[in-house]
């Protein structure tokens, strides 16, 4: 039965009874209306609206809540779907709407991977050119500053040697960034060194200081899995670094039971201000849609003594031998 019939069926059924009340009931209309006439079709009138009302409310109460889950959907927090309820075109209207969500999840994991894919590659492209290209044509100047210090006049000495180290300073940065761009570490000794090394990278003895604790079982991933981690690491220790005021961080990995294969947990938490209620920037939102290229779980909010946690659980996938 569609929709149209059955609250058109209500309706009907409640005036029905109301009418035939009137007709068989002992209740009657005078000229002029009494009082206690008036007050009877007055309580009369009010139980057909209650009526009415309750009988609506419980015939549309699955477009309300589909309503609900259309103002909550969110694709970078896939949630669960609204149940399958009601009668005809509600029923179905509630299967297309998941139906809708799942193509969309799938196609926004899709273009989330292949985009994050070319930026990928964009960044090893770049890396390769600031180490081979601009790397090595400051390292030629530094050799010929070097070369003009040993040979000038002692009172242009100075001024070589201090050009000498800015040029020193300025190919240290780049190959920073190009670290940075490209994690090498991550490729040649894998996710618990690369780990390690970004901890040491973003500690310093004045403002912040990062530890790591890693379990030392941790199983063997993906070369996507182990990107997701480090570049969720990394997005969580830059952020610390430049929003939160922190003194001590604290960067995790470990390994749980839940499932056939395990999860595996990465937390970085800090003590710094917290987020509050500031919304998510786009770094928090790029670090959500790589969570979904793994089918991991990505959380941020308060830590457990303050600050800020960011918390990913990924599942562990099967492999063969």
């Amino acid at each position: 039965m569609s929709l149209f019939w059955r609250i058109f069926l209500l309706n009907a059924s409640v005036l029905f009874v109301a009418a035939a009340l009137l007709l068989l009931g002992p209740v009657t209309v005078s000229t002029p209306v009494l009082l206690t006439e008036a007050l009877i079709l007055c309580a009369g009138l009010v139980v057909m609206l209650i009526a009415n009302a309750a009988l609506l409310r419980v015939g549309l109460a699955p477009l309300q809540r589909l309503t609900r889950a259309m103002s909550t959907t969110d694709l970078l927090r896939p949630g669960s779907r609204p149940a399958v309820s009601g009668n005809g075109e509600v029923a179905g209207l509630i299967r297309t709407f998941n139906t809708m969500l799942d193509r969309l999840e799938a196609e926004r994991a899709a273009s989330s991977g292949l985009a994050l894919s070319a930026q990928e590659a964009e960044r090893r492209r770049i890396a390769q050119e600031l180490h081979d290209e601009i790397g090595q044509s400051l390292t030629v100047v530094l050799l010929g500053l070097k070369t003009a210090a040993d040979h000038a006049p002692l009172e242009l000495r100075a001024a070589l040697h201090h050009v000498q180290e800015t040029t020193r300073g300025n190919l240290d940065e780049i190959r920073r960034i190009a670290r940075r761009l490209r994690p090498g570490v991550l490729e040649e000794l894998g996710l618990a060194s690369a780990l390690r090394a970004l901890a040491a990278e973003n500690s310093t003895p004045d403002r912040l200081t990062v530890r790591h604790d890693l379990d030392a079982d941790l199983p063997q991933l993906g070369p996507d899995e182990e990107l997701v981690l480090y570049r969720v690491a990394q997005e969580s220790l830059t952020n610390i670094v430049r929003h939160s005021g922190a003194r001590h961080a604290r960067l995790s990995l470990r390994r749980g039971t839940a499932g056939s294969a395990g999860t595996l947990t990465l937390s970085v938490r800090d003590d710094g201000r917290g987020i509050g209620g500031a919304a998510e920037g786009a770094g928090i939102r790029g670090m959500r849609e790589r969570a979904l290229l793994i089918g991991a779980d990505l959380t941020v909010g308060p830590g457990p003594d303050g600050g800020t946690e960011v918390r990913l659980r990924a599942p562990l996938r099967e492999r063969s031998n």
